[in-house]
């Protein structure tokens, strides 16, 4: 160590003596004068060290190149070079902010956007013993269903286990049918290892159980497996299809209708392509219902500057939990036929649905129960995921679109885009192949299998109830019923004195309230609204006692900020 820190320090003199006094004037020749000094001529055959440092002088005699070479940066449209502390020139980046693409800067995501960033530095100041008026942060912002308590599925657990690490299938602790089901995923991979790539539309197999499920799940509507793709998680497909639909420039370049509210993976992934995002408002009033008419005005508006091409439906909705009806999904297909609009629907929340008469309709089902007129020209691609639903199974990253009626070209080139990602994550097409094909009557673990879904469900029932009742015994907070998904939308009424003192009222709202409780809920705008209205998006997730001690905070925090800003 000794004789390391002497080398360093000599090296350290040496570079000290490269700056004398001589080559310090040398660094001061040039047309950008580094360092204060006389510039005075440099001798022929000065220190190499420094000539490199040095801008030579303009001359008549100098050629274009080296007159060229010798402007400043800034004319020359480079990034400007700088000069360090030990004197040696840093080049200045090559990305920056104002070089970057600047698609990338219009992404917003409000799900993780400053609210939850302020979330996070709160819980390290927690756990660093800094004194808050609450003793845990609540995140109530996500969809996380297993960070918020809710527990896994023992069968796709014990399966998953399995095919990560086959030596236990001696193990006898196991139940058989999980055995049988892991040797089957394992026979299906490459090398009999989950470790292994699959085929960029995914697993064979798997594709194929997620087609049966489909034709269970639509009373026997036919599913071709060649229209299964296999994502990572339903966003990777619903990005994957805008990437296919946009396309043009200026009043030609693509535009999707998109909900409003709506899951801001839509708006960021259309300002990251560079496509015209169309709003159309659900109705609130009506338990946040589909309009028809408002899809017509949209539409009809939004030609005047782009060409719209897709809209995008999510059933049940997130942020706002309905459900649509069968005949809401009807005219829809019939306005995407009329308008010759590609549908995308989102159904990743098909099995929470908790109202009473209430019924998750599949897109793909409604339209060939329509007849050859719709069935055989409305082009669809729906999505899946393991993510919600009773499974919660957020980071395996597990999903699947099934598309109808595309042209054949464009398929291939569907699938030539998938394979740029090689294929999505094997754990994740294990998990869906869980989902879409679960213990069966008579097999060892259906009995298990079926109360655990059931209680999840049931209880996910119980607390969107709950969420709607307790929200709507608050003065100035109004909740439509939450029908189904995994999240409450309230109306909030925010006195005036606090709408003029902040920029977005719904974001300065959820900040005080995060600073005043720990609890960590997402604005409104993150979403879209109505101009005029506020709102904030909550989860249901919590377990029901600390969901009780979650909803009665945020009575107290409403009640405290109408009284302080009224």
């Amino acid at each position: 160590m000794h004789r390391l820190r002497k080398k360093s320090g000599n090296m350290s003199a040496a570079r000290m003596q490269v700056l004398s006094s001589r080559n310090v004037r040398l660094l001061s020749r040039g047309r950008n004068e580094v360092f204060a000094g006389r510039s005075g001529a440099q001798r022929p055959g000065g220190d190499p060290r420094t000539r490199s440092l040095t801008c030579p002088p303009l001359s008549s005699s100098s050629s274009p190149g080296r007159a060229l070479s010798s402007l400043s940066a800034t004319r020359r449209g480079l990034p400007k070079e700088k000069m360090s502390e030990n004197g040696i020139m840093s080049r200045a980046k090559v990305l920056t902010i104002d070089t970057m693409n600047p698609t990338v800067k219009k992404v917003e995501y409000a799900v993780r956007g400053p609210i939850v960033q302020r979330a996070v530095e709160l819980e390290r100041e927690l756990s660093e013993g800094m004194k808050k008026p609450f003793a845990e942060v609540i995140k109530a912002n996500i969809g996380d269903a297993h960070a918020m308590g809710q527990q896994p599925i023992t069968f796709f657990r014990q399966v998953l286990a399995l095919c990560s690490y086959p030596e236990l299938l001696s193990d006898s602790t196991f139940p058989e049918d999980a055995k049988s089901r892991a040797c089957r995923i394992l026979q299906s991979c490459g090398g009999n290892s989950m470790g292994s790539y699959s085929a960029s539309q995914g697993i064979d197999s798997v594709r194929q159980d997620v087609a049966r499920y489909i034709e269970r799940r639509d009373g026997g509507v036919a599913c071709d497996p060649d229209n299964i793709y296999l994502t990572t998680g339903a966003s990777d497909g619903i990005v994957t299809m805008l990437k296919l639909l946009v396309c043009g420039e200026g009043t030609t370049r693509t535009g999707v209708m998109i909900p409003i509210p709506q899951y801001p993976l839509y708006s960021a992934a259309l300002a990251e392509l560079g496509a015209v995002q169309i709003n159309y408002f659900l109705n609130e009033e009506k338990c946040w219902s589909l309009d028809i008419t408002e899809l017509q005005r949209a539409v009809n508006e939004a030609r005047q500057y782009c060409n719209p091409r897709a809209l995008c439906i999510i059933n049940p909705g997130n942020p706002t939990g309905q459900v649509q009806s069968r005949q809401c999904i009807e005219d829809v297909i019939r306005f995407a036929a009329k308008e010759r609009l590609f549908l995308m629907a989102d159904e990743v929340y098909q099995d929470n649905v908790y109202a009473e008469g209430c019924q998750f309709h599949s897109f793909k089902k409604v339209l060939f129960e329509m007849g050859p007129e719709y069935a055989e020209t409305v082009e669809l691609a729906s999505f899946h995921s393991t993510s919600k639903c009773y499974m919660g199974e957020c980071g395996f990253r597990g999903g699947y679109m099934e598309i109808i009626n595309m042209d054949d070209e464009v398929k291939d080139q569907l699938t030539k885009l998938l394979s740029v990602r090689l294929c999505p994550p094997v754990p994740g097409q294990a998990l869906m192949d869980l989902v879409v094909n679960p213990p069966q009557p008579g097999e060892p673990s259906y009995g298990s299998f079926i109360k655990e879904r059931t209680a999840t469900l049931s209880a996910l029932a119980e607390k969107a109830k709950l969420t709607e009742q307790v929200l709507n015994t608050v003065q100035g907070i109004s909740c439509n019923p939450v029908q189904g998904a995994m999240y409450s939308f309230p109306r909030i009424t925010i006195p005036e004195k606090a709408v003029k003192e902040a920029t977005q009222p719904d974001m300065f709202y959820c900040m005080k309230m995060l600073e005043e409780t720990g609890i960590c809920l997402v604005p409104g705008s993150g979403f879209g609204q109505k101009d005029g209205t506020y709102h904030f998006r909550m989860t249901i997730l919590p377990p029901t006692d600390k969901l009780k001690i979650l909803l009665n905070k945020v009575k107290e925090f409403h009640q405290r900020f109408t009284q302080q800003y009224s």
